[in-house]
């Protein structure tokens, strides 16, 4: 179980450590839009009237889709 009272610095290898997740989906929408986002990870959320708020509201109640959007976050930050 995780403690919310831990200091930020003790996930120092984390490269999302400190990264939110509305930073990391605007991000993405920016530099892929949400068409090309939605054929790059297939869920309905990118597909069907897309916004930031559904979006983050399906990420933080499904932990399988939320990795594979931190993956292709990490996968292009040389690009941002």
């Amino acid at each position: 179980m995780k403690d919310k009272n831990k200091p930020l610095e003790e996930q120092p290898n984390n490269p999302l450590h400190g990264v939110k997740l509305a930073t990391i989906l605007e991000s993405l929408v920016d530099h892929y839009g949400w068409e090309q986002l939605a054929s790059k990870i297939n869920i309905n959320c990118f597909k069907k009237n897309p916004t930031i708020k559904s979006s983050l509201k399906f990420l933080r109640r499904t932990p399988w889709a939320r990795e594979k959007v931190e993956q292709l976050y990490l996968s292009i930050q040389a690009y941002l």
